[in-house]
């Protein structure tokens, strides 16, 4: 309590940034990830900063019965939302927040609504503002986290830096993540990559079949990473 305390009193917290994909693991972020991660930087003595950006979703999923809600629309912002509660900042502020980090939670909102890898896979395009983002964090040194799928995006973004990216053991996306130019390293769920190129810290989670407890240690040891990357 009181090293939160001092630091929050010296300004000295570190921020890093947290970046949702909407609300529901089938077509936003897994909420498990989301809030672990929300849970990890501030036992972390850090301040977690949520971000979306403001794009319609690209469908709507009954997470009950896995079918896709024809007549539903969504925002992503408003969505993750949810999982913030309300306090979301639309991703083309990002560089008015000044972060030190930033961290891409996973679930299929991230190869739908962030990115087209769920449909066309290393052929994918990922949405400007996130890409651009992730070009300014890495040229500034600043240390990247890829949670679950977004390894992918972090492949697609900065493939060309030979950077090392974990998704586990998955072998298909393993392979795409080569294909974009990165390393694919295999992971455990409770374990963290940390790349030798760049700062740039992946974990599995939830790409292997799993339990929240196992998911909480590899998040917890990529944030940990991340921080000790500052």
């Amino acid at each position: 309590m009181f090293t939160k305390t001092y630091a929050k009193l010296n300004n000295t917290m570190k921020k890093i940034g947290v970046l949702l994909s909407g609300c529901g693991y089938l077509d936003g972020s897994e909420i498990h990830e989301a809030v672990l991660t929300l849970l990890a930087i501030d036992n972390a003595d850090a301040k977690a900063v949520c971000l979306a950006p403001n794009i319609p979703q690209h469908h709507v999923v009954n997470h009950l019965n896995g079918e896709e809600a024809a007549s539903e629309s969504r925002n992503v912002l408003v969505e993750a939302a949810r999982i913030a509660r309300g306090a979301v900042t639309d991703l083309r502020k990002i560089d008015t927040l000044d972060l030190d980090a930033l961290i891409l939670v996973g679930g299929y909102g991230a190869g739908k609504n962030l990115s087209t890898y769920a449909f066309k896979g290393s052929d994918c395009d990922v949405i400007p503002e996130l890409s651009s983002a992730l070009q300014s964090f890495y040229k500034a040194g600043k240390p990247l986290g890829f949670i679950c799928i977004t390894p992918v995006i972090g492949a697609k973004i900065l493939g060309e830096h030979k950077i090392e990216l974990t998704s586990g053991n998955d072998k298909e996306t393993a392979g795409n993540i080569e294909t974009m130019g990165a390393r694919h390293i295999e992971c455990t769920d409770s374990e963290a990559i940390v790349s030798k190129k760049g700062k740039v810290v992946s974990t599995p989670a939830y790409m292997l079949e799993t339990s929240i407890a196992e998911v909480a240690k590899g998040i917890n040891k990529l944030v940990t990473e991340i921080i000790a990357l500052i």
